[in-house]
């Protein structure tokens, strides 16, 4: 093994443990609001990490053999990436806004800021 693949394997590491914790979030905290939060943080930095792991793996292959489907493999990993990145977070708003408007409270909220804000401006 060469010093690529334990970069490779550091960044699937990472990958599966912010993965995991992700879906300890979505099964242990007490409301949607927190679960979407630590969901939505936890697996979108993760899944940067696996595809840090596709390009540096892609690059080194085209370094390798010179093949441009390994450069194509990069793009579309890249490509991919900002997909999430733009919408796992507005995904999550949309949710939180959702349950929101349906009444759901934040479990052991103090203050609700957007308490009458939302909803048609019925105060």
């Amino acid at each position: 093994m060469n010093t690529v693949d334990y970069v490779i394997y550091a960044f699937l590491a990472i990958n599966i443990t912010f993965n995991l914790l992700g879906s300890i979030a979505l099964h242990r905290f007490p409301d949607v609001y927190t679960r979407l939060h630590g969901a939505t943080k936890c697996t979108t930095f993760g899944t940067i990490f696996a595809v840090l792991a596709v390009v540096v793996h892609s690059l080194y292959r085209l370094d390798v053999t010179g093949d441009p489907k390994y450069l194509q493999m990069t793009l579309h990993s890249v490509v991919a990436l900002i997909a999430l990145l733009l919408t796992n977070p507005t995904g999550a708003h949309a949710i939180a806004k959702a349950a929101h408007l349906s009444g759901v409270k934040p479990v052991k909220a103090v203050i609700d800021a957007y308490e009458g804000k939302l909803g048609g401006g019925e105060e």
